[in-house]
C-alpha cells in the first residue's frame, strides 16, 4: 500500500516544547490520561503488550535511545484497545462522501473556519510563498484534522504507537513511529506529557505523525523551536506544506473542481482512468455551473457516489491530498473545504434521498425531532451513526414500536 501522512516514508501526523532536556534536571512530566477519555482509551492490562514493551526497549536502546529517555517516555503509559478498534472503524473509508462531508466541512464548519482563516491569513501566505501549496489548501488541511487547532486530541502518542505496533496489522509501520515519537523526547523537542493526538499517533494542528515530524518538521517562525504543538499553528502549517511539496505539489495549479455529468454518461469514472481534458469535453462533462473545463493536465472524473450525483474532475495535485491520507473521501473533502474557505459556494450537485426516502435535511429534522421528545441522537447533522440508532430504538421502545433502530418517514412524520 502506497505510504502517505499516515504511512508514507516522507512521514506525516504533531506537538510542543522541552523542560525535560536530557541531563537538565528538570522535573519529569508525566503523561496521564485525560479523564475525559472513554475506559478504552486509557490504559489497561495487558501481560502480552508488557512483555513486547519489554523487547522494544531493548531495539530502541540498540538505536541509540536512552534508557533516561525510555524511563520518561513509557512512564504513565500502557495499552489501549479503543485503538486498535478505531483503526478497523475509519471513517473516511466507511463512510458515503455525502456523510463524510457532513461530518467534517457542515456549514457551521465553514463559518468558523472562514473567521480562523483570516486570522492566520498572514502565516498562511509566507508557507505558500516557500513552498507552493495554496494558503486555503493548507488552511483546509487544518481544519479537517483538528477542527482549525481547537480538537488536536488528546491521547498519549506513546501508548497509541506502541498498542498498534504490538497489535501487529501495521506493526512495522507504528513501531517506527514509536521509535520517532521517542526520539522527539530524547532530543527535548517536546516532553511526553505533550506527546498527545489521535488514536493513530497523529499529533498538532494539522495531526502530523512522528515518522512526518522527524523528516519535514520546520521552524518557520526561526524561534529555534520546531514547535507544531503550541497554540501558534505556523510551524506545522510549514511542515505540512512541506510535506505536500516533496511529495509532488504542482505550484499555481488546482485540485480538481466539481462538475456536471451528462444524463447517461458513461465515459471513464475512476482516479486510475485519467484521460485529456479535451476527451472529457468531447463526452459532454461541464463544470458544475455549466461552463466549459478548464484544462490544466490529464484528468480523472470521480462520481463516488454514482452518475446523477455529485461528480468532480481532479487533476494531479489531487493525488498529492492522498498522500497526506489515501482515501478519496478524504481528498475530495480538503478540495472541498479548501474551495468553501476561500468563498466558493456549496456543493451545486444534489446527493438525493437515501435508502430510506430521506433528504440530508429530513435526516437532520429526524435527528432534531428525537432529541426534542427525550432521546438524544446527537449532533443534527444528517449522519445517522450509533447515537442516532440508540435514539430511534429507545424512541420505538417507548412508544410500543417494533424496534429496529432504522429511521423511516413515517417516524419522521410522527416526530413532528
Amino acid at each position: 500500500m502506497r505510504l502517505t501522512r499516515r504511512e508514507f516514508a516522507l512521514g506525516v501526523a504533531g506537538f510542543g516544547l522541552a523542560g525535560c532536556l536530557p541531563g537538565g534536571g528538570a522535573i519529569p512530566q508525566v503523561a496521564r490520561p485525560d479523564p475525559e477519555l472513554e475506559p478504552g482509551l486509557r490504559p489497561q492490562p495487558n501481560p502480552a503488550y508488557d512483555q513486547w514493551v519489554a523487547a522494544f526497549k531493548t531495539r530502541a536502546m540498540s538505536q541509540g535511545i536512552t534508557q533516561g529517555t525510555l524511563d520518561r517516555a513509557f512512564r504513565g503509559q500502557g495499552f489501549l484497545p479503543g485503538v486498535i478498534e478505531r483503526d478497523r472503524n475509519q471513517t473516511e473509508f466507511n463512510r458515503t462522501l455525502e456523510d463524510y462531508i457532513a461530518i467534517v466541512a457542515p456549514e457551521e464548519k465553514v463559518a468558523f473556519g472562514r473567521t480562523a482563516y483570516a486570522r492566520q491569513r498572514s502565516a498562511l501566505a509566507r508557507v505558500e510563498e516557500q513552498y507552493g501549496v495554496p494558503a486555503e489548501i493548507m488552511a483546509s488541511f487544518w481544519g479537517v484534522e483538528s477542527y482549525f487547532g481547537t480538537k488536536r486530541g488528546k491521547i498519549p502518542v506513546i501508548s497509541a504507537t506502541s498498542t498498534l505496533a504490538w497489535e501487529g496489522r501495521r506493526g512495522r509501520f507504528f513501531e517506527s513511529n514509536l521509535m520517532d515519537a521517542l526520539r522527539i523526547v530524547q532530543t527535548g523537542d517536546a516532553r511526553p506529557d505533550q506527546l498527545v493526538g489521535s488514536w493513530a499517533g497523529a499529533m498538532g494542528h494539522t495531526q502530523l505523525i512522528p515518522n512526518a515530524y522527524q523528516e519535514n518538521a520546520v521552524d518557520f517562525d526561526g524561534d529555534g523551536k520546531r514547535d507544531i504543538w503550541s497554540e501558534n499553528p505556523i510551524d506545522a502549517f510549514a511542515t505540512t506544506a512541506r510535506f505536500v511539496s516533496r511529495a509532488g505539489w504542482k505550484r499555481g495549479a488546482p485540485w480538481g473542481l466539481e462538475v456536471r455529468l451528462p444524463q447517461g454518461y458513461s465515459g471513464p469514472t475512476g482516479r486510475k482512468n485519467r484521460a485529456a481534458v479535451s476527451r472529457f469535453r468531447d463526452l459532454g462533462v461541464r463544470t458544475a455551473q455549466g461552463g466549459s473545463l478548464p484544462d490544466h493536465g490529464s484528468a480523472a472524473v470521480l462520481a463516488p457516489m454514482g452518475v446523477g450525483k455529485p461528480a468532480f474532475l481532479v487533476f494531479h495535485n489531487f493525488n498529492m491530498i492522498m498522500r497526506y491520507n489515501p482515501s478519496e473521501n478524504y481528498a475530495l473533502a480538503v478540495g472541498y473545504l479548501a474551495d468553501r474557505l476561500a468563498g466558493a459556494g456549496p456543493l451545486v450537485g444534489d446527493f438525493g434521498r437515501d435508502k430510506y426516502g430521506l433528504s440530508q435535511e429530513e435526516r437532520k429534522a429526524l435527528q432534531r425531532g428525537l432529541t426534542r421528545a427525550g432521546f438524544d441522537a446527537g449532533t443534527p447533522d444528517g449522519v445517522f451513526g450509533k447515537k442516532t440508532e440508540a435514539a430511534i430504538r429507545a424512541y420505538q421502545a417507548a412508544k410500543g414500536l417494533a424496534v429496529s433502530g432504522e429511521p423511516s418517514r413515517a417516524l419522521l412524520d410522527a416526530l413532528g
